[in-house]
């Protein structure tokens, strides 16, 4: 599959507290990947610098064969990048719909917005019968919805979530892992910073792990699944002897 996105040698700072130092990262149209690491481990960074949030001081993200130097936000989402925010980051005194209708800002409505909702309503037959309610008395399961529902309105080619299952119940995991691989299955590349390593790994075609804003690891998420050090760290199993 021809490369949708990679990160040519990324180095952030913030003030002086140098981030991500010397990243490489590659991601193929029609993949899933999944972005792991600790606290501090520069994944937030990594989606800021995707979106234009965090400029590169040295390095380049190269979106599409061209680089997104100077490129603001709203132009990366008119160009195929919609984010999924860490904590969903609804507008909680709109309505469901009128966050739903923030998704598709940069494309306005037509008969385009039409498909788009109902797209999102067979996804999320729930998000459909909250459509008046306010954003913010929804459960925190039902405001993920919405807030990947909000993404989907914009019809990306890249979606980057930020810690997709972060404050869900074990249920609602589940049914949100279950969705993003529906929606890769329809045709949206998708590349996801999340915690919870078991459940990326499982539905991630591939996978990074970031330490320090370095990538120390990388490959399959198959073979990433079986490394010690993952196993450990990350899946919660301890070494024997």
């Amino acid at each position: 599959m021809p490369e949708l996105l990679s990160f040519q040698g990324v180095n952030t700072y913030y003030g002086d507290l140098h981030v991500l130092k010397d990243v490489d990262y590659r991601i193929d149209a029609g993949e899933i990947v999944c972005l792991l690491g600790g606290n501090a481990s520069g994944k937030s960074t990594t989606m800021k610098a995707i979106m234009g949030v965090v400029a590169p001081a040295r390095g380049d993200v190269v979106y599409e064969g061209r680089s997104l130097k100077g490129v603001s936000v709203a132009e990366r989402v008119r160009r195929g990048i919609a984010p999924v925010l860490e904590a969903r980051r609804l507008f909680p005194r709109m309505t469901v719909y009128e966050n739903l209708e923030m998704g598709a800002y940069t494309r306005g409505q037509g008969a385009e917005f039409e498909e788009d909702l109902q797209r999102v309503f067979s996804l999320f037959p729930r998000v459909e019968e909250r459509l008046k309610q306010l954003a913010g008395t929804l459960s925190g399961g039902e405001q993920q919805m919405v807030a990947i529902g909000r993404a989907l309105m914009a019809r990306p080619k890249l979606l980057c979530m930020d810690e997709p299952s972060m404050g869900l119940s074990p249920v609602f995991v589940e049914q949100v892992f279950d969705i993003i691989q529906t929606i890769n299955k329809q045709g949206t590349t998708i590349f996801m910073v999340e915690q919870n390593a078991n459940m990326a790994l499982q539905i991630a075609h591939r996978g990074y792990v970031l330490q320090t804003g370095q990538v120390v690891l990388d490959g399959p998420a198959g073979e990433l699944r079986e490394n010690p050090m993952i196993r450990e760290a990350y899946l919660g199993e301890m070494k024997v002897g």
